[in-house]
């Protein structure tokens, strides 16, 4: 792999040579490796093959999980999330111990991996909420809550520079991976003002499907305001908003 510089940037084949654009800049890269062929049917690749199945079943699994949260996650990530998530999720597909090699799936895998994964590096929720906060699921009732209670949110946010205001979201989606479906529902509190007094406890509750018998995703996040001239703008268009995987629940 090897850099483009200069003025003009390529996209695109030149003989073995391939051009593309990603989040490390303008790449390039010879052509090559083995016939896909062989790969699909040579005994010798057989482990190739596992790795490739379980790595797809990864890949669109994040997929899944992205879509179901699109309303939050639009507000709170990063470049490199796709290829984050389907490396833990891999590793989740890695824990299964009910499928052989190969046809490992995620919800049999060990799900709570994905405890505290957050959606956006740049604005992890771990680094800006810092008063305790309660989640709890009951899967006969299919409600979903967070509480937190009352906290000064300049003493336990630490916001970034130019934050007025901010907001404290809330959702939780079910998910099924093998027909790649989801249920998603999403709770939030009005826009609040970033200063020394204390807000009100805060009670965040949505329901899902009662007695579901699928894996259920909790997700909690912080997105941050700048009032101007009375009207409130996403700070830097919410570079610095947070959302992170704050319960798991499996049957």
């Amino acid at each position: 792999m090897a850099k483009q510089t200069g003025i003009i940037k390529l996209k695109g084949t030149i003989g073995d040579i391939s051009f593309y654009k990603s989040a490390d800049g303008h790449l390039a890269r010879s052509k090559g490796g083995v016939d896909k062929n062989r790969i699909a049917n040579d005994p010798a690749f057989q482990r190739t093959r596992e790795n490739g199945s379980e790595f797809g079943r990864a890949g669109k699994g994040g997929k899944l999980i992205r879509n179901a949260i699109r309303v939050l996650l639009q507000n709170a990530k990063d470049k490199r999330v796709v290829s984050r998530l389907t490396k833990i999720l891999v590793a989740v597909t890695k824990t299964d111990a009910v499928n052989e090699r190969g046809l490992r799936t995620i919800e049999n895998g060990d799900m709570n991996t994905l405890l505290g994964f957050e959606f956006n590096i740049n604005g992890k929720l771990g680094a800006t909420l810092f008063t305790p906060y309660v989640t709890a699921y009951d899967r006969v009732a299919g409600n979903v809550d967070l509480d937190i209670a009352a906290f000064a949110p300049t003493v336990r946010i630490a916001a970034p520079n130019g934050t007025t205001h901010f907001k404290v979201v809330m959702g939780a989606a079910e998910l099924d991976f093998t027909n790649e479906a989801s249920v998603f529902e999403s709770d939030e509190t009005a826009i609040l003002p970033y200063n020394g007094a204390n807000t009100a406890p805060i009670d965040l509750s949505v329901a899902l499907t009662a007695n579901s018998v699928l894996p259920v995703l909790q997700v909690v996040g912080i997105e941050f305001y700048q009032e101007v001239n009375g009207q409130m703008y996403p700070l830097k268009n919410g570079a610095f908003n947070a959302l992170s995987i704050a319960q798991v629940d499996t049957i």
